[in-house]
């Protein structure tokens, strides 16, 4: 079995002026010793660095090599793979985000769910409830 986390939970694991900043932190701790894959995209880990680092979001923003150090230590582990796309992936998105519009948003949501969608990663820990569209993806929040 593997599964995936959404970027928003690896932001508020880092923001400690989150409220959701105690759950998700003890949430990705407590997947370190979990032996379930878990599958980052790399938009997700992309996504965190632009985010994290930037200070309009976050009050106290991380540096660079804050957030690449989050990074490499989350790759580091032997139960984390980087996902990116593979071939036919178009075909694959076009699929994925053909049950309704596509736009604004959800287009980085239906490019993660469409890496998923190629890797066979069916669960996504998530609070955005947007992701509850991509019907083959069972989403889970962690944060409840």
């Amino acid at each position: 079995m593997s599964y995936s986390v959404d970027v928003n939970l690896l932001l508020y694991a880092s923001d400690r002026a989150s409220p959701h900043h105690p759950a998700a932190f003890r949430f990705l701790e407590g997947r370190r010793a979990h032996p379930e894959l878990l599958c980052l995209a790399w938009p997700t880990l992309m996504s965190y660095l632009r985010i994290a680092t930037h200070p309009s979001v976050f009050g106290e923003p991380l540096s660079p090599s804050e957030a690449l150090g989050n990074i490499a230590a989350l790759l580091g582990l032997r139960q984390v793979r980087a996902l990116s796309e593979q071939e036919g992936f178009l075909d694959v998105y076009r699929e994925v985000a053909g049950s309704f519009p596509v736009r604004g948003n959800l287009v980085p949501d239906a490019h993660l769910a469409a890496i998923l969608r190629q890797h066979g990663v069916r669960t996504l820990y998530t609070n955005d409830a947007d992701f509850r569209k991509f019907d083959f993806l069972e989403t889970r929040d962690p944060l409840t």
